[in-house]
């Protein structure tokens, strides 16, 4: 049983001036051989766009692209004529990349800047026809409790097209949320902003965990503190 945790100043961090980006995973020009994917997650990135700030166009292929807004507003382009939002923290959106398409993350917002977090997952089948499906999720909805957002199993999730889970949480100083995997799976626990034990391991913010042969995950608040989970097949 194994709660191997990853703190925040081991990390990747990418300061490209108009973006910071905190790469968990090999992407881009940061490759680290430990840090591969886990399961069928291959990418992981905490993501920061300063003021009207848009990443340009840029193609994929067999991809689920999964965006959970942290602050501000997202906005997104694409060419397959997905809803382009404003999308206001909270959100979650499902960007199928399929047998390929091209697409672009902006902040929606010329003054505030805009912070999410994006996750790679690879899909059951390969040239899935692209497309993409949003949700707008509240602070209520997620507070001291872990809410479903997206999943293989759809609504009232956003439907990704794999085994797979994303939960997020926001929880009150002294609660107490759980979760049981089921055999075979692992779990990738990101403190977003606050200090957590997980399992009795302290975590705060910035730090990351793969959980794997745990029977259950248990995370008690120590302070206020906004975290999201990956529930993968291994």
């Amino acid at each position: 049983m194994t709660v191997a945790i990853r703190r925040d100043g081991e990390i990747s961090d990418v300061d490209g001036g108009w973006f910071r980006a905190r790469w968990h995973y090999s992407f881009d020009s940061y490759h680290d051989p430990a840090y591969m994917g886990f399961g069928t997650m291959r990418v992981f990135n905490d993501d920061r766009l300063v003021p009207g700030a848009v990443w340009p166009m840029h193609p994929h292929k067999d991809i689920e692209g999964l965006t959970y807004v942290v602050e501000g507003s997202f906005r997104h382009q694409d060419d397959v004529g997905g809803p382009p939002g404003p999308l206001p923290a909270g959100s979650v959106q499902r960007m199928t990349l399929g047998s390929g398409a091209w697409h672009s993350e902006q902040n929606a917002s010329e003054t505030e800047p805009m912070r999410f977090i994006q996750i790679w997952i690879m899909p059951a089948e390969r040239g899935l026809p692209p497309g993409v499906e949003q949700k707008v999720f509240t602070s209520a909805d997620r507070t001291d409790r872990l809410l479903r957002v997206i999943s293989g199993e759809g609504a009232p999730a956003v439907l990704v097209h794999q085994d797979a889970h994303v939960f997020v949480s926001r929880l009150n100083a002294g609660s107490s949320v759980s979760h049981e995997p089921g055999g075979g799976r692992g779990l990738y626990l990101y403190v977003i902003d606050g200090a957590v034990a997980v399992n009795g391991e302290d975590m705060a913010t910035g730090d990351a965990a793969q959980i794997r042969d745990e029977q259950r995950m248990t995370v008690q608040a120590a302070a206020v503190t906004d975290l999201i989970v990956v529930d993968i097949a291994l």
